[in-house]
């Protein structure tokens, strides 16, 4: 499997940490010393649906790919415009296509798990172009009362186009159950007959000194066993790219695994944590830098509730575009 293309999409709407302070007991210096993150985007009016094709079309167009020549459509999301029909199956027909279409739900490993879908469906020859979307509106599950917690989170898309090729080096995925570490409960409507659970209480729970240990080690374990996998070691790649969920995991990860920070890339102090849209879109402000290039080798890493987690090798074999959108000042090295 190779990766083509690459496409990305932001809202409009910036929020920053002072807007923040506003609303919160909370400061800019409290959000940035714990979390690194300065601002995030919050998706307005428009729809999820429409940030998820935005990323789509782009993504499509650098690879040079119709849509009519896709044969599966994933999009990986924690909570799409509807709870069905999937947010695949929504931006199918604006894309041209008439392909198989699905959501997949890993929370915040999506991308990854839905890259191991995508290669698989590619081995099995029955497809040779899939279009793989992280899109997430993560924070609509915020609980805006909870400053432990809101601060984190942004929205946004990120997306892939694969096909045929030898680019994917290895890849892990791995899972255990972990519910009270990190949830969301379901906005279900009361009904008549079933007896109503909780608090009623609306938003993101989370046991954030856990979920640190967890995804510091599951991060590490997964990278390093991507590595054996490919017959490489860490020090071999020339970008490590993590799921970007907070400053200080990213860090840990970086000096467990004696990475360089110059190959450790982030664009959380501008984005926030964007789910299973944060890899893609980190990967695409990478590319669009002009500092990846042909032959460099690409380590990614994801991990969220559930808990999932999963970490990839990958052989880049694209230029660098033309008309660059990310500036290499986009980009942050911890």
């Amino acid at each position: 499997m190779n990766i083509l293309g690459i496409g990305s999409a932001l809202p409009d709407q910036v929020v920053t940490n002072h807007q923040l302070a506003e609303i919160l007991d909370t400061s800019d210096e409290w959000i940035k010393t714990r979390t690194g993150i300065s601002s995030r985007r919050v998706l307005g009016e428009s729809g999820l649906t429409r940030l998820a094709l935005t990323a789509a079309q782009r993504a499509l167009a650098d690879a040079g790919i119709q849509g009519s020549e896709l044969d599966l459509i994933l999009v990986a999301t924690t909570m799409g415009d509807y709870v069905f029909p999937s947010t695949a199956c929504l931006i199918q027909k604006d894309l041209g296509a008439a392909c198989p279409a699905m959501d997949l739900h890993a929370a915040c490993a999506g991308f990854v798990y839905a890259l191991e879908t995508a290669d698989s469906f590619i081995k099995a020859g029955k497809a040779r172009h899939v279009l793989v979307v992280g899109s997430e509106a993560i924070t609509r599950l915020a609980n805006w009362e909870d400053r432990s917690t809101c601060v984190l989170f942004g929205d946004g898309a990120g997306a892939a186009v694969v096909g045929l090729g030898e680019g994917l080096l290895s890849i892990r995925l791995a899972a255990q159950t972990g519910r009270a570490l990190l949830y969301s409960a379901s906005p279900a409507q009361p009904c008549p007959f079933t007896p109503q659970k909780g608090d009623g209480t609306w938003g993101i729970r989370m046991q954030g000194q856990e979920v640190f240990r967890f995804a510091v080690s599951s991060s590490a374990r997964d990278l390093q066993a991507a590595a054996d996998m490919a017959g490489l070691s860490i020090a071999d790649a020339d970008w490590v790219l993590l799921h970007q969920a907070n400053m200080r995991i990213l860090q840990s990860v970086r000096q467990r695994l004696g990475i360089d920070a110059a190959r450790m890339p982030t664009n959380i102090h501008r984005l926030g944590n964007t789910s299973s849209a944060s890899v893609p879109m980190l990967l695409y402000d990478l590319y669009h830098s002009g500092l990846l290039q042909p032959g460099h080798i690409l380590a990614l890493s994801a991990f969220g509730a559930g808990m999932t987690s999963g970490a990839c090798l990958i052989r880049w074999d694209k230029p660098a575009p033309l008309n660059l959108r990310a500036p290499a000042e986009t980009l942050f090295f911890a």
